[in-house]
């Protein structure tokens, strides 16, 4: 890749044009001062020949000394190239320029560029300061996750607290998390409920609370009351370590644009050498004056220099990854960006994707008693049971703990329901068949969902309706794909089919496949994969948990709300923090955003060094207007590419 992106690297390595590029803030404050300093001397240069009347060699010699000041780290880079075998960098292009420059003014009745020599050096350093502040800043984006990482873990040991390093603490050992802190490790709340900030992780700011026995993850601020927590992870495995990762490892994955772009440096630069000897050599032979032409080859060499494509495009979509996780969207790897950006069918899993994944009562039926009573008798009849229709039942009426009722004989029948005395009434709650066998007579019921019928001492008393609720969310990120050019939505689950069908309809999806089994849903998706159009992509959007082998075997696997979940984060491609389907939309249009923006700069540069390449080789150029289409036309590239890291500048 054009740059290696680390986090602990001061400086790295550009290939393709082989210079070094240096980000630590003490080098950048280090190359201003000597641009500073070299701009004056050049002052005080062309003031002494203005002033005074020096032979040639005098004033080459006065001009030498700015020159060497803000020129000497580019020769010595292009000497280090020339002795590694690297010789066409942008480093020996300048130095030859420049040293031509200052050739052409010892050739009989010609006048000297010494000046240009020296300008042409000056504003190549300023170039290279703004793209490595430009970087940095890029960097920084993507470094504002390493602000996740904690630097400390108070842990109890022996009844005392204790602080340590996060990789120093065991799994299954207590920590303390004041307000205020950040959650070091991953674990699970033991005492104390509090609010957690986990914007650095999801880009969402509404807290999210806990209470004893919730997940914690680490990353996330503690906003309130002190909580105790047993760790369940080790450091290097906890959420925070692996996001981390992942975002250190992303620059390594190559777009098209970027392969494109390094294998374009191997062969343009020694292709542009050649043609500037040319432009020399045959108008001489043919009676063109040599210092004419040694010019026009100079500055020809001047402006092809492939800087603003070689550093803009990898900066555009190591900005694109930045932009896209400071909003909770961690994307793997630039090539992934790419593909994001040619999606146009998008499949979803439907339990904890598009619905919550949690049940909970729609509607209550009451035949013979009112609303409460019925919700009342059926919480506590499934007050011991762990399944999630039990669970919804109690989350409906959560007071059954508290009122004093006494619960007796409570027997499971399996497939069909359980049955309890409670306050000395025999409560029935299950399927129809539970209904048929206890002699009541039930009512169906219109809704959609599971319905839940409940008999008092062998008599009718009414039914709960009992869903799977859809996201509020949901309908809006649909919405909000159309928006982003998706042409096809998807729903696969495993669920009945006229569960299905109703959140197919609610959403408004194109289609639905439902009661599947996993190895259902991959082969669903390899038909969906085999129906796409040429050059366009299929995303496919799941909870992770259940859903790695689709997340693997779709274009490019999206996985939601992983804040916690190990397969989800392995096998996805992109990973959503939070458990918010407009995210999908939101990362598509980052990835449109920066691929547009990468474009932009591989024709605008291309585009004005052509036209100045043939000024150039007319004599109609400037060696001012030659510094311009190198130096001026990287920095609008690099100022260009930076845009893909405004995160705000993206509209949900």
């Amino acid at each position: 890749m054009a740059h290696h992106h680390e986090h602990h690297h001061e400086h790295h390595h550009c290939e393709s044009c082989g210079c070094d590029h240096h980000h630590d803030e003490g080098n950048g404050r280090h190359g201003l001062y000597l641009i500073i300093a070299a701009a004056l001397l050049l002052g005080v240069a062309v003031l002494v020949e203005h002033t005074t009347r020096l032979a040639t060699w005098q004033l080459f010699l006065v001009y030498l000394v700015p020159y060497l000041v803000v020129g000497h780290g580019t020769l010595r880079e292009a000497a280090e190239g020339l002795a590694h075998g690297h010789v066409f960098n942008e480093h020996f292009l300048m130095t030859v320029a420049t040293a031509g420059a200052f050739a052409i003014g010892f050739l009989p009745g010609v006048e000297h560029e010494f000046v240009e020599a020296v300008a042409v050096m000056l504003f190549f350093a300023v170039g290279e300061l703004l793209e490595g502040y430009a970087e940095g800043k890029s960097r920084d984006s993507i470094a504002h996750l390493m602000d996740l990482r904690p630097d400390t873990a108070t842990v109890v040991r022996d009844g005392r607290e204790v602080v340590v390093t996060p990789d120093a603490v065991a799994v299954g050992e207590t920590l303390v998390v004041k307000p205020g802190e950040r959650v070091p490790l991953d674990g699970v709340v033991l005492t104390g409920v509090t609010a957690l900030n986990t914007a650095a992780l999801t880009g969402e700011t509404l807290p999210h609370d806990i209470a004893p026995g919730d997940e914690i993850v680490s990353g996330c601020v503690n906003l309130r009351g002190v909580v105790t927590m047993r760790v369940t992870r080790p450091y290097g495995e906890s959420t925070v370590a692996r996001i981390i990762e992942l975002v250190e490892h992303a620059g390594e994955r190559k777009s098209r644009g970027e392969a494109f772009i390094t294998r374009f440096a191997r062969y343009y630069t020694p292709i542009v050498v050649m043609a500037a000897v040319a432009l020399v050599a045959v108008p001489v032979v043919l009676g063109g004056a040599l210092a004419t032409w040694l010019y026009r080859a100079l500055m020809f060499l001047v402006v092809s220099c492939p800087c603003a494509l070689v550093i803009s495009v990898p900066l555009t979509y190591f900005s694109g990854l930045g932009g896209a996780s400071r909003r909770g969207i961690l994307v793997k790897g630039a090539n992934y960006l790419d593909v994001l950006a040619r999606v146009r069918t998008v499949v979803f899993d439907k339990t904890g994707t598009l619905t919550h994944g949690q049940f909970a009562v729609t509607a209550v039926h009451p035949s013979n008693c009112d609303e409460h009573q019925l919700l009342h008798l059926a919480a506590h009849v499934e007050h011991f049971t762990t399944h999630p229709i039990g669970a919804a039942l109690r989350d409906a009426f959560p007071d059954e703990a508290t009122d004093g009722c006494r619960v007796d004989e409570v027997e499971e029948i399996a497939g069909k329901g359980i049955t309890a005395v409670v306050g000395g009434k025999r409560v029935s709650v299950g399927n129809t068949s539970l209904m048929e066998a206890v002699g009541a007579t039930w009512s169906d019921c219109p809704h959609d969902g599971t319905i839940i019928h409940v008999a008092i001492d062998g008599a009718y008393a009414g039914h709960i309706v009992i869903n799977d609720v859809i996201k509020e969310s949901s309908a809006g990120a649909i919405d909000a794909l159309r928006h982003a050019g998706v042409t096809r939505t998807v729903m696969l689950t495993g669920d009945r089919d006229q569960v299905a069908s109703t959140v197919a309809a609610r959403l408004s999806l194109d289609e639905y496949h439902a009661e599947l089994l996993p190895p259902d849903k991959v082969e669903r998706v390899e038909q969906l994969l085999a129906q796409r159009g040429h050059n366009e992509a299929l995303a496919f959007v799941g909870d992770g948990i259940n859903d790695a082998p689709v997340l693997a075997r779709a274009d490019v696997g999206i996985a939601m709300g992983a804040m916690g979940s190990d397969a989800a984060i392995e096998a996805a491609d992109v990973v959503l923090m939070d458990d918010n389907p407009a995210k999908v939309a939101l990362s598509i249009k980052v990835a449109r955003r920066t691929r547009a923006i990468a474009r932009q700069n591989v024709v605008m540069a291309i585009g004005i060094k052509l036209v100045v390449l043939a000024l150039a080789a007319a004599g109609l150029a400037t060696m001012w207007l030659a510094v311009f289409a190198d130096v001026g036309v990287t920095l609008l590239a690099v100022v260009n590419a930076t845009r893909a890291m405004r995160a705000k500048a993206i509209n949900n």
